[in-house]
This record gives C-alpha cells, sequence and structure tokens, in this order.
C-alpha cells in the first residue's frame, strides 16, 4: 500500500490539502483511498445501534452492510508495549480493502513511519514539524519558510 502521510498542526490546512489532492488525482485517472488518522480515543460505531451491540455482546468484528456505504469495526491488536502500536504495522489490517488504490492518502499518523508532507501556515504560530521531523520530504506553504526539504507553494497540485 503505497502511503503518503499529509501532516500538519491544528488548523493549518491539511484536511482541505488532502480533499484537493484526491480531487486532483482522481480527475486524472488514479484511485486514491484515504484514512484519517486520530490519535484520540473515541468510539467510530454508535452507541446503542445493532452494530455498536453487536461488538459489546463480544462479536471479534462487527461490520454494516447497506446499500449505499459499508463499514466494518474491529478493535486493533495492540502490542504489550504500546509504543509498538504506533508503528505502521497497523496500517497492514486495512492493505486489503486498499489493495485496488494507487495511493492512500493518510490524513495524521507523525509517529509513523513512511512518506510525510507537511502543511505549514505561519499564521497559525506553531513552529514547522520539518525541522524536527527529517521524514517529511516537503512542506506546502504559501510562507517564507528555511527548511531542509523543498517548499511548495499551497496553490500548486502539479
Amino acid at each position: 500500500m503505497k502511503r503518503i502521510h499529509i501532516l500538519g498542526r491544528k488548523n493549518h490546512g491539511k484536511t482541505t490539502l488532502l480533499v484537493e489532492l484526491v480531487e486532483h488525482l482522481t480527475a486524472r485517472g488514479f484511485r486514491v483511498g484515504t484514512i484519517k488518522h486520530t490519535h484520540h480515543a473515541h468510539e467510530l460505531d454508535t452507541p446503542g445501534k445493532d452494530s455498536h451491540s453487536h461488538r459489546a455482546a463480544g462479536a471479534s468484528v462487527s461490520a454494516i452492510l447497506s446499500r449505499s456505504l459499508n463499514a466494518v469495526f474491529w478493535p486493533p491488536e495492540l502490542p504489550a508495549n504500546d509504543d509498538e502500536a504506533t508503528t505502521a504495522n497497523r496500517y497492514a489490517a486495512f492493505e486489503p480493502h486498499f489493495a485496488g488504490c494507487d495511493l492512500v492518502l493518510v490524513e495524521g499518523d507523525t509517529t509513523c513511519e513512511g512518506t510525510k508532507i507537511e502543511v505549514w501556515r505561519q499564521a497559525v504560530g506553531s513552529e514547522p514539524m520539518a525541522l524536527s521531523d527529517p521524514q517529511i520530504r516537503a512542506v506546502v506553504t504559501d510562507d517564507p519558510l528555511d527548511v531542509a526539504v523543498p517548499c511548495v507553494p499551497r496553490g500548486d497540485l502539479r
């Protein structure tokens, strides 16, 4: 699974850039998948709904199959050492679902190894992650920035 992580601190434009990239690439015939990574622990299924009740009863995997959208819920198998849980190995479980994609764009996940692009806006007032993360290959910004990787103007999706 070819993944590129779109990183940036809160309100720097990660989601906006990711959506524009998906539109740009799919218009050119690429099959693009996306994954939203969050470090927050929250329920993705809806408590009180049948699929949630199935999992609460002990189902290892629970799924929803509808005319418009499918979803599968399963708890991650976390190793005893919580640090290992943040590695790219967790993405392996998604590979079968993304097998037909030319590219998978991941919004977030600063802890995972892989290709990373940072979105940075000076107006937000935080330091660029590219100054401390050697895996960041480029920074998307319209602001002047002195980093060791290429800076790409925000409007240049080519």
